[in-house]
């Protein structure tokens, strides 16, 4: 018999998640003697379904779990596996327009989610860069994604291994910051694999069972970028299999760059963060 698991997504299907598909459909979850289902990412944010014991395992990320290790709302969550090594995101501007830095945000608006770490970010880049974050109009996305740069707002958060992605294929000419460049600090681990905490302590050779399969997914996925792009679009038909190939190519560098170990997660990259959120 096989052991039912779950994993709950952070986000729709894209080619952060790519290598547990591919451990689905080349049978290494079957192998290790697992059923599992991948669910679709909750509304209330998937750190919270694994908490509340919705799902074994999901997809986070660093800067956005921070808020569930701490206080008494804290959450029984752990981070267990970092699905990209580096931060692979940073603030993009429309070629044309004369933004180079974050210097040059002042007067500018900006479209983002509205979270309380995205804020701390954009007041630390600026500040470090002399700027005023005060004279930034900051403003809620409408989803209109690279589009919206030409005209409706000047700066948005985006992530290189897909919303580049997508503004290279479509021709779209932009300005890229990367995060990392701007404060080593903000190379947090965006996404990881969280466990439930009950999970953990109670059923640890399932826990095992389960990053072992997912690893050869992801190792695959490396090895084998285009049919790993192939088997995810059978799971994201949205997309086009030129967005998904082209994604794709281009992780398969990252999942394990400068480790030999996949997921392997370094204190030093939490405790900068950390150090990161105190100060701002």
């Amino acid at each position: 018999e096989l052991t039912k698991v779950s994993i709950v997504l952070d986000w729709t299907p894209n080619t952060n998640h790519t290598g547990l598909y591919v451990a689905q459909k080349m049978g290494y979850y079957e192998e290790a003697g697992l059923e599992v289902e991948i669910l679709p990412a909750p509304e209330g944010g998937s750190s919270a379904l694994v908490a509340a014991g919705g799902a074994d395992f999901g997809i986070d990320a660093q800067d956005t779990l921070a808020p569930a290790f701490v206080g008494e709302d804290a959450l029984p969550v752990t981070a267990v596996a970092a699905l990209i090594q580096h931060n692979t995101s940073g603030f993009v501007t429309y070629a044309d327009k004369d933004i180079h830095s974050p210097k040059d945000f002042e007067g500018k608006t900006y479209a983002g989610w509205g979270g309380p770490g995205e804020e701390a970010v954009l007041k630390a880049v600026m500040t470090q860069a002399g700027a005023d974050p005060s004279k930034l109009n900051r403003i809620i996305s409408d989803g209109s994604g690279f589009e919206a740069l030409k005209d409706k707002v000047d700066i948005e958060w985006f992530f290189e291994g897909w919303d580049n992605v997508k503004c290279k294929l479509n021709d779209f000419p932009i300005n890229y910051m990367e995060l990392r460049q701007l404060d080593e600090r903000l190379d947090y681990y965006t996404p990881v694999i969280i466990a439930n905490n009950d999970t953990l302590e109670n059923r640890p050779e399932l826990v095992k069972s389960f990053l072992a399969a997912t690893e050869k997914g992801y190792k695959y996925a490396i090895e084998n970028p285009d049919e790993s792009a192939q088997i995810l679009h059978k799971y994201a038909p949205d997309y086009s299999m030129d967005l998904l190939k082209t994604s794709q190519e281009y992780l398969a560098g990252k999942y394990m760059e400068d480790t030999d170990r996949w997921g392997e997660m370094k204190d030093s990259v939490w405790d900068n963060y950390t150090d990161f959120m105190t100060e701002y």
